[in-house]
């Protein structure tokens, strides 16, 4: 019998892609067992996504610790106790010390909010609206130091229209997420993701799935 690959996952607040890694494990097609969630706000409503479904969760908040290097450092001991295969970041809104990223390199993911390199950082959606842009998206990639410039996993799209704000970015954006991001942690766990020369290879070869487009 195969034993499933660990995940940990980080949430700063709703944990709304948190719900669709839970969603898709019960559905059977994700093969991964979440056995940690951690948020270092309190009141993240995540934790109460995590504590309906049953799995262990737990608040470290940042603001108990005296340095950033202090905070990851607690929060690499919890995450090590569960001895994890991959960690997910899913909107944890902490800018991460290079220890900690050096920690669990090649198996720490994010997403981000854009078509990176495009729009690091926050607020994306308001950017691309100011930018004029015609298309805006997600992405997921291998989390490195330098702030959302990883190698990027998997990439999905959609045409910005002429109604479009940011809050209905956000909400055509998250649908994009809560499919692709599941999508690539099975990549990750089955083992078709390898990184050569900074860029993600899937099964050896450049994928041609790694900029998806979507009309919602």
């Amino acid at each position: 019998m195969t034993t499933k690959s660990k995940a940990v996952i980080l949430i700063s607040g709703g944990g709304s892609n948190l719900q669709a890694f839970i969603d898709q494990v019960d559905a059977g097609q994700l093969d991964v067992d979440i056995a940690l969630v951690i948020s270092n706000v309190s009141t993240a409503y995540g934790l109460k996504r995590a504590a309906n479904a049953g799995i262990e969760h737990h608040c470290i908040d940042h603001r108990n610790y005296a340095s950033r290097l202090d905070f990851d450092k607690a929060l690499i001991n919890h995450i090590d106790l569960v001895e994890p295969n991959i960690v997910i970041l899913a909107g944890f809104m902490r800018i991460l010390t290079p220890e900690f990223v050096h920690h669990y390199a090649n198996r720490l993911i994010n997403i981000h909010p854009s078509l990176l390199p495009k729009f690091t950082g926050v607020n994306t959606h308001q950017r691309a609206l100011d930018a004029e842009e015609k298309w805006h998206g997600a992405s997921i990639h291998f989390v490195i130091p330098e702030l959302d410039a990883g190698p990027v996993i998997l990439q999905g799209q959609i045409e910005i229209t002429a109604d479009d704000t940011k809050e209905s970015l956000q909400s055509r954006i998250h649908k994009i997420e809560h499919e692709l991001y599941p999508l690539a942690v099975n990549w990750f766990t089955q083992g078709r993701l390898t990184i050569e020369n900074g860029k993600v290879l899937l099964d050896g070869e450049i994928s041609s799935e790694q900029l998806q487009t979507f009309d919602h």
